[in-house]
């Protein structure tokens, strides 16, 4: 006589639970909080910039706000340089954030520690305050300014006020998250496929083009995404630090509704913002999905 066959094991998560329908409606409240906050107002926004009332009153679809931002020099300057303070802050911070996580991931001892709590410290000071230490330090007549006058030499050509005061103070700002995802990717990386590559007559450049890279090349993608849709739509280092002319799309909105009462233009504005912040955010969503794919 042959001993039964053993039940098969019991599912972990069962399709049928009864406590879907709690699951479902904890989703539900912050799914109902974004279209509310998030999804309804843009919608808006764009409806009411696309169907207006033209010169007889009659209500339809009016493209005149959007002929008028891209046919106004002085807005495409602001975009412009809103563009461009973004491809700058996403090279820097590349160059900058790399170097510092592959130190990180691939050193041990009190020295990449206290590294470490540098590149993080950015994080747990506010913008005002940092860009209040970035105008006593290398402002007019600042720290800087002061302790080379002591030595007889020259004053240097401060960034405030200039396009590259907002790149500075939003690298300084981004540098903390952007650290983060990269070591989070080099997490990825085996330390036995180095060793390898090595074993084989690999060099260091050749370790990091062929066996680094390819393992945290979402990683980059997902933290330049998060930085640029930052960046982009930035406010308080630009308004403090950049030149009133051309200004950022931030400072440039905050304007144009406040002190020239012009919603309509501003509401622009915040759509054609918001259509380039949905192109960036593309590569992060083309990220996720590949990884889910995986």
């Amino acid at each position: 006589m042959t001993d039964a066959a053993p039940a098969a094991p019991r599912p972990l998560i069962d399709s049928n639970d009864s406590r879907r329908p709690t699951g479902l409606l904890l989703v539900a409240i912050p799914v109902f909080l974004v279209g509310w906050l998030v999804i309804w107002p843009i919608i808006n926004a764009i409806v009411r910039t696309l169907w207006r009332p033209d010169e007889t009153g009659a209500i339809g679809f009016n493209l005149d706000s959007y002929v008028f931002f891209f046919s106004d020099q002085y807005s495409i300057n602001n975009l412009t340089i809103t563009l461009w303070t973004t491809l700058m802050c996403a090279i820097l911070l590349l160059a900058i954030c790399l170097p510092i996580s592959l130190y990180l991931r691939f050193s041990a001892g009190r020295l990449p520690a206290y590294v470490q709590a540098m590149a993080i410290f950015p994080m747990f000071v506010p913008s005002i305050i940092l860009a209040y230490a970035f105008i006593r330090v290398l402002g007019p007549n600042g720290m800087v300014d002061i302790l080379l006058n002591s030595v007889g030499l020259p004053k240097i050509r401060t960034p405030y006020l200039t396009p590259w005061g907002p790149v500075i103070g939003l690298v300084w700002d981004n540098i903390p998250l952007t650290v983060l995802i990269l070591l989070s990717g080099l997490g990825n990386v085996a330390n036995p496929a180095i060793e390898a590559a090595r074993d084989v007559g690999a060099n260091r450049y050749q370790v990091f083009w062929h066996i680094i890279l390819p393992r945290i090349s979402n990683s980059v993608l997902v933290a330049i995404s998060f930085a640029v849709l930052g960046i982009f739509s930035s406010f308080t280092l630009p308004y403090l630090l950049g030149p009133a002319s051309p200004e950022m799309m931030g400072p440039f909105m905050n304007r144009t509704f406040r002190e020239v009462n012009d919603p309509l233009n501003a509401i622009t504005q915040a759509v054609i913002t918001f259509c380039f912040c949905i192109a960036f955010g593309l590569f992060y969503v083309r990220s996720v999905a590949r990884n889910q794919g995986k």
